[in-house]
């Protein structure tokens, strides 16, 4: 499906200062002690790693993703720059080592080794890796699909049934079977709950690109396609608890967050993502995003509302569902 969660995305709920931090893949996240495996902080899983090939990189987002393998298993390592921090910048000053490039007039540019504590670079490792994963981070190129109602009957619906994608590990959250130190908030209502936890993407090094998840406890809603008017206490719960969490946490208000949620979403469980107003998180734009104060006015308007209209989200050249819809003549 569409990029998740490189997804999905979620990291600690207080700052670390570990330069590698591993992300498995969410089938193999709990150990079946009611943790998740932790990596010594000075071993160095990623010795003999053998690179196959570069699905993809970014200079603007400055990070590149590689496919190889690690201890003769499939890997995807996804390595990271980590943003340069306000309060670092008396060590970043003092404690680095320039060599002069450029000098011309009033201008000059400079090579800066920073302080070892400084120069982490924030590593994702995927261990094994399916074909799915490989493709998942793949540079790849994009449609915009046009989908019905009827087309979610006769095409996605089936699609997504017959994928059978694995949510064990949102259940191992709501559980608390894994990451339960890393939930900010948490409503226990089996009705209108939600757990709130950081967002993998997030360093929490500094709130400008603030990004959580909530994850409903309600089971049975796998997209926006779901939603009807039963469910708007739900929604209204995720939307004003989440925000006063934030507020209280983060000190960030609700006039800078923005509250959406995806379609087509990266896993199918109801999930909303709250990101700072100023941090141009992958998957924000109109395509995809949609806000929840959006989704609960049009429910109050229309209890069928994600029934009748159709709905557009982009897809990826070798995404299954894309496949669905060519062969059906919809694309």
């Amino acid at each position: 499906m569409a990029d998740s969660a490189a997804k999905r995305e979620i990291d600690r709920a207080e700052p670390e200062n570990i330069s590698l931090r591993v992300k498995r893949s969410k089938a193999n996240d709990y150990n079946g002690r009611g943790e998740v495996e932790r990596e010594s902080e000075s071993e160095n899983i990623l010795y003999g790693f053998k690179t196959s090939k570069v699905l993809s990189d970014s200079a603007r987002e400055k990070n590149i993703f590689v496919h190889g393998q690690l201890a003769d298993k499939e890997a995807v390592v996804i390595l990271e720059k980590t943003p340069i921090r306000e309060d670092t910048l008396a060590d970043l000053f003092s404690g680095s080592r320039l060599k002069l490039e450029m000098r011309n007039d009033i201008y000059s540019t400079y090579r800066l080794q920073a302080p070892h504590h400084l120069n982490e670079i924030k590593t994702t490792v995927v261990c094994p890796a399916t074909e799915k994963h490989v493709k998942k981070y793949q540079r790849q190129e994009s449609f915009l699909v046009e989908e019905t109602w009827e087309d979610y009957q006769s095409i996605t619906l089936p699609f997504i049934k017959q994928q059978s994608f694995s949510v064990q590990w949102v259940y191992n959250i709501l559980e608390k079977k894994a990451e339960a130190d890393r939930i900010v908030y948490e409503d226990p209502d089996p009705k209108v709950g939600f757990v709130l936890l950081p967002d993998f993407k997030w360093d929490q090094k500094q709130v400008d690109d603030l990004y959580l998840i909530a994850i409903a406890r309600h089971r049975d809603i796998r997209s926006l396609r779901d939603l009807k008017s039963e469910h708007l206490p739900l929604l209204q719960n995720i939307f004003k608890k989440g925000k006063e969490a934030i507020m209280q946490r983060y000190n960030v208000p609700a006039s800078k967050l923005r509250v959406y949620l995806h379609y087509q979403p990266s896993y199918y469980h109801l999930h909303v993502h709250f990101t700072n107003l100023s941090y141009e998180a992958l998957g924000c734009g109109v395509e995809r995003a949609h806000l929840l104060a959006d989704v609960i006015q049009n429910l109050q308007s229309d209890s069928q509302y994600y029934k009748t209209r159709t709905l557009y989200f982009p897809l990826r050249a070798e995404d299954g569902l894309l496949s669905k819809f060519k062969e059906t003549g919809r694309l």
